[in-house]
């Protein structure tokens, strides 16, 4: 079978496997669509230090079931269209223990620290695959990354009464955005692209900001009344934007980061205890969070057709990725369609 695999920094081949083999308690899923995320590409740009190197990438997965083990309960039949939980957890660890076991210590997901879902086939527990018929194929491909952003939004504990910031209006942020305006929050959306601000008011944001054109500080004041952001949501993982937050967070606020900074950033501290912030961090989601954003999905209210910058061949993984690499702020999503 066919797979994609990125073999060192800027090279990606097309490789051939075996067919899996299916064991007891086991589902073999036949994919369809596999989504490219920012992880992928770092990982292609060689800024990725939790990679498998070479590894086959991939955890943003529409897929059919093909065939089932052994032991798996009825409900999974063949045909049905799915997408996986990417996520491991060792059951032992501090996060585990304290029930939060997609922030597990050891976790490998999928196509990052183990072999993805970038291949025709792929052989995954019963327990990790989700299924509803409501869902299209291609769509169930979207679920995972936006569920990140949904997540972050449960991190920052988001009600009808807040003002929520989101930096980033990537995948993720668009995942943000759009569980925090569900939840009654006034969501203003910062980026540096005027199509997906402009997408992001769609999406529910009630204000704007093109922080590579405007006064940041100034917009989000006038807005506040100069209070600024109950809570505030880095999607985006630079220097500038993670020292941005601090600064637009009320005082008593709640400051959540997604993104993953590469750099050392310096703070100004005072700031966390004069303001008295929690700051969070946000990583993977929860199985209601999947639940959450396939229940969004099926009100029809999402324009997923936006949402997917491409759908590509996995011959044309390796020219896509270059284009992205070199153009980062043009892409939503990639679809690789197998």
């Amino acid at each position: 079978m066919k797979a994609i695999q990125i073999v060192a920094p800027g090279r990606i081949e097309l490789i051939d496997l075996p067919m899996p083999p299916l064991g007891a308690g086991q589902i073999r899923l036949r994919v369809q669509y596999v989504g490219f995320c920012g992880s992928d590409l770092n990982t292609f740009k060689g800024l990725n230090p939790l990679a498998l190197m070479p590894v086959i990438p991939g955890h943003e997965i529409g897929a059919v079931i093909d065939d089932v083990g052994l032991g798996v309960p009825s409900n999974f039949t063949a045909g049905m269209p799915a997408t996986v939980n990417p996520y491991t957890s060792c059951g032992q660890c501090a996060a585990c223990e304290n029930g939060r076991a997609y922030a597990c210590e050891f976790n490998q997901t999928l196509g990052v620290q183990r072999h993805g879902a970038m291949a025709s086939y792929i052989v995954v527990p019963w327990e990790k695959v989700i299924v509803d018929a409501a869902i299209s194929v291609r769509d169930f491909a979207l679920v995972e990354p936006m569920s990140v952003g949904f997540h972050a939004v449960d991190r920052g504990a988001v009600t009808d009464s807040d003002c929520v910031l989101v930096f980033g209006c990537g995948m993720i942020g668009v995942g943000a955005i759009i569980r925090a305006a569900r939840r009654g929050a006034s969501v203003i959306a910062v980026d540096v692209g005027d199509e997906k601000l402009a997408l992001a008011r769609r999406l529910g944001a009630a204000y704007t900001i093109n922080s590579s054109k405007e006064d940041l500080e100034g917009r989000i004041a006038a807005i506040t009344g100069g209070r600024g952001a109950d809570v505030v949501i880095e999607a985006v993982g630079r220097p500038e934007t993670y020292t941005a937050s601090i600064a637009a967070a009320a005082f008593t606020g709640r400051v959540v980061y997604i993104g993953y900074a590469k750099e050392k950033i310096p703070f100004e501290t005072q700031f966390f205890v004069k303001k008295e912030l929690d700051i969070r961090g946000s990583r993977n989601a929860t199985a209601s969070d999947f639940k959450a954003v396939m229940a969004y999905l099926k009100t029809g209210n999402c324009p997923i057709d936006e949402l997917i910058t491409a759908v590509i061949t996995p011959e044309e993984a390796q020219s896509a990725l270059e284009r992205w690499s070199n153009n980062p702020g043009d892409v939503f999503r990639i679809l690789v369609q197998f």
